[in-house]
């Protein structure tokens, strides 16, 4: 499903990533853990082709080789050697992002924050707006389809979110600390229902988290360390 190699990233000269070597299979759950600034969400984000991995460095003298080329592949797609506009399309019908801050549009009601992705990929209103019900009603929300996110509580802001990172069918779903800006109970409620969508639709999950207990849930917790993934 997804095969990440020697994956690096610099800031400057600040090396955040330093040669990472991934891989997840379809329908794993999979949790990344580590200290703030172990590269977590950087690792993330070139992931989710939300940012791209920088130039993997060549020791003087030495031939680049097929041990040490980056590669990155998401359900057998070379994500590298696509152009903006087919990376594009693909991030919005293959992958989906949960986020600690749901990002939801103020001025949009639940269902129309849900139907955007949809919507970008020139979907029908009607078979959108449907397949959003839908979603909502399986989230425990169809009471609040219509009431705007300041209208929500939290857990249900973050729920709504979920749903819209679900209307495409991705393939891969991403979270960077989705539990992280709830209380105790939504944060458990959430953590289950990754694991019911799991069982339901067959996607795989990747999840960045400092909750130990949703970390430990997982099928397996990869432990960052300095820009390195240890204990695979």
């Amino acid at each position: 499903m997804i095969h990440a190699k020697n994956i690096h990233k610099y800031y400057d000269q600040l090396e955040v990533l330093k040669g990472v070597d991934l891989h997840i299979k379809k329908g794993e759950i999979v949790s990344i853990v580590g200290a703030s600034g172990a590269g977590k969400t950087t690792l993330l984000q070139i992931l989710g082709t939300l940012d791209k991995p920088s130039a993997s460095p060549t020791p003087k003298g030495e031939i680049k080789t097929d041990e040490n080329v980056t590669s990155l592949t998401i359900n057998k797609e070379d994500i590298l050697k696509m152009n903006d506009k087919s990376l594009s399309k693909f991030r919005n019908l293959n992958l989906g992002f949960i986020f600690q801050f749901h990002q939801l549009l103020p001025e949009f009601t639940a269902l129309e924050n849900v139907c955007i992705p949809a919507f970008i990929a020139n979907k029908s209103k009607a078979e959108t707006e449907t397949e959003a019900k839908k979603l909502l009603d399986y989230l425990g929300l169809s009471h609040r389809i219509h009431h705007k996110p300041n209208e929500l509580s939290g857990g249900e802001q973050q729920r709504v979110a979920v749903a819209r990172a679900l209307i495409n069918k991705p393939d891969v779903i991403f979270a960077d600390e989705p539990s992280g800006n709830l209380d105790t109970h939504s944060a458990e409620n959430l953590h289950q229902l990754f694991f019911q969508l799991r069982d339901k639709f067959g996607q795989t999950f990747v999840i960045v988290t400092h909750n130990e207990e949703l970390a430990n849930m997982a099928d397996r917790k990869l432990v960052m360390i300095d820009g390195q993934i240890s204990g695979q």
